[in-house]
């Protein structure tokens, strides 16, 4: 199973998915980590420049491509749309209070990550 963590640092979880600068992968077997990398996050629509634009741009048909070898995905803080598509493409999503990378995966490991829903932005726009 392969795990993304959304981090600046490959340390710390990023408070915002969309504006991490990277993803920390794990390749977990059982309760053992595999593998470890790093990918550069260059596919978020913030880290493509579509900030402000047009909601009917594919923001997120990219991160899903990229993650798409993923079946769980970790981080501090995402928005409601992210949260649903990444569920809709079947990746599992922990929004968590936890903020160090290596306990949010030891906890998952271990099964005892919380999904904190609550650290989830509806991201209400006026228009």
């Amino acid at each position: 199973m392969k795990v993304a963590i959304a981090s600046d640092d490959g340390k710390i979880i990023s408070s915002h998915f969309g504006r991490t600068k990277g993803f920390a992968i794990y390749g977990i077997e059982g309760t053992v980590i595999k593998t470890q990398a790093y990918l550069e996050n260059t596919f978020t629509g913030h880290a493509r420049g579509l900030e402000g634009a047009d909601h009917g741009i594919d923001r997120h048909g990219p991160i899903l491509e990229a993650l798409k070898d993923c079946q769980v995905v970790i981080s501090h803080g995402m928005g409601r749309r992210i949260y649903d598509d990444l569920e809709s493409a079947g990746i599992e999503v922990f929004v968590t209070d936890e903020t160090d990378v290596q306990k949010a995966v030891n906890l998952f490991i271990n099964d005892k990550l919380i999904n904190n829903t609550d650290l989830v932005d509806d991201h209400k726009h006026i228009h």
